[in-house]
């Protein structure tokens, strides 16, 4: 798929880049994340705030297929095959709770669900597009339960338009305020959830069906 033959609207409402944002390093490799008690999500919460303060970023991005350290803060994560699923499927944007979410092209409602359990999506949308004839479908999960109120299943949405916000903990899975945000090319049967993080084992599987959103959210990527 050729991403720049589309227009999209910005996800946050604003163009994401290098004056606004920052990465956010979940992987084993920062040794930060062993002083921080990442079950205890308002302490997690604190970590990851101080970090956005400190650099005056209003987001903090969290990136795609990235291995991650944070994922032992629940069992959502473990297998019965004894494996763990701690590879990142999407983007996170960290932000304040509150914050609008706005749908990059026209869209329809496929799903919503609040995925409850510590350490889940908490409440989830996920929207179905038509590119050029080819489905694409959206999640966005960590977001406020009132979001709910107003959809329905097979609901149109225009480009541009806000749908939802980035919720607070704990409704929000109880994860510090941020957008969960994937690409699918295929529901697998699902509707209101679909697996944001992949064990090693399937890795091939889902980055083929997940491919990266960093065409879509916004994000300032070089030339």
């Amino acid at each position: 798929m050729n991403w720049n033959s589309f227009d999209f609207f910005p996800l946050m409402g604003e163009k994401l880049s290098s004056q606004n944002t920052m990465s956010l390093d979940f992987s084993p490799s920062n040794t930060a994340l062993d002083e921080v008690d990442i079950t205890n999500t308002a302490t997690f919460n604190q970590f990851v705030f101080d970090q956005l303060k400190r650099s005056e970023k209003k987001y903090g991005i969290g990136g795609y297929l990235e291995h991650r350290a944070i994922y032992r803060r629940s069992q959502v994560f473990a297998t019965e095959e004894a494996d763990f699923r701690d590879i990142h499927l999407g983007i996170d944007i960290w932000c304040e709770a509150g914050s609008p979410i706005y749908s990059p092209f026209d869209a329809v409602i496929h799903g919503f669900q609040d995925n409850t359990s510590f350490g889940n999506y908490g409440p989830t949308i996920i929207l179905e597009h038509d590119l050029e004839g080819k489905k694409l479908y959206s999640l966005y999960g960590h977001l406020t339960r009132t979001d709910f109120d107003s959809l329905q299943v097979g609901q149109k949405l225009e480009k541009g338009e806000k749908f939802c916000h980035v919720g607070p903990f704990p409704e929000n899975g109880d994860w510090p305020p941020h957008l969960h945000y994937q690409l699918m090319w295929d529901m697998l049967g699902n509707s209101g959830d679909f697996p944001g993080v992949a064990s090693r084992k399937d890795l091939n599987k889902f980055s083929e069906i997940c491919p990266d959103p960093n065409w879509i959210i916004g994000y300032d990527l070089p030339e």
